[in-house]
């Protein structure tokens, strides 16, 4: 296959994964919306110096966008997928005497959505001090109907940059569960962001959980197991 045709396929996925239209990745990376539509479709001979731009506006590495993780390029962030309502989305338990806060989010989130855990999980916060909480995150079943993971909208990274600037005067450190390397890719972007030590993890699941709890010097978790 002509490789501007498989990067402009790798580019529309990513995008669409997140939720962005052709217009707003342009506007995020600078560039013309008729220039993402040629790229998407294999018709540009794209520059050094723009590839480095969409990744900037996508949140990942250049080299990321050469990686074998593919998806499909079903738009994910549509209506349907928030009909359940986040708070039946959206669990947490605290094991008092390890002081790990942990959190999970099956489904998609809104900016609403994210400002209520805020809420919900400051209120939890303010019974500690400065740095007195470890977080556990489990984004595993991030997905949308289809199946496919998600990740972060662009309004829910905003977002998400805010709320982990509020988890910093708690945290000691977070462990987050991804659901790809696209996943990481924006954690680490949204971790250097936000201030915040965070460990995105990725890979086997059980290999990934074994981890988590190395990490955290924990043998198991109320809420957050292998699957």
């Amino acid at each position: 296959m002509d490789i501007r045709i498989e990067f402009g396929s790798k580019i529309r996925e990513l995008r669409a994964r997140c939720g962005m239209s052709q217009e707003m990745l342009a506007n995020r990376a600078g560039l013309d919306r008729t220039y993402i539509s040629g790229v998407e479709r294999g018709q540009r001979n794209i520059s050094i110096d723009n590839i480095q731009r969409i990744a900037a506006a996508l949140r990942v590495s250049m080299a990321y966008l050469f990686s074998g993780e593919r998806f499909s390029t079903n738009a994910a962030y549509q209506q349907k997928e928030f009909a359940l309502p986040f708070k039946e989305r959206f669990k947490y338990s605290v094991d008092y005497e390890k002081r790990i806060l942990s959190f999970q989010v099956k489904g998609l989130q809104n900016r609403s959505d994210v400002d209520y855990m805020n809420s919900v999980l400051m209120g939890v916060c303010s019974a500690y001090g400065k740095s007195e909480l470890s977080i556990l995150v489990d984004h595993r079943d991030m997905k949308s109907s289809d199946g496919e993971p998600v990740v972060y909208s662009p309004e829910v990274a905003e977002r998400s940059i805010i709320f982990q600037r509020n988890l910093l005067h708690y945290s000691n450190k977070a462990i987050v569960l991804c659901n790809s390397e696209f996943m990481v890719q924006q954690l680490i972007h949204v971790t250097q962001e936000s201030g915040i030590p965070t460990t995105p993890l990725f890979g086997q699941d059980k290999e990934m959980i074994a981890r988590a709890y190395e990490l955290l010097d924990i043998t198991g978790n109320d809420l957050i197991k292998a699957l």
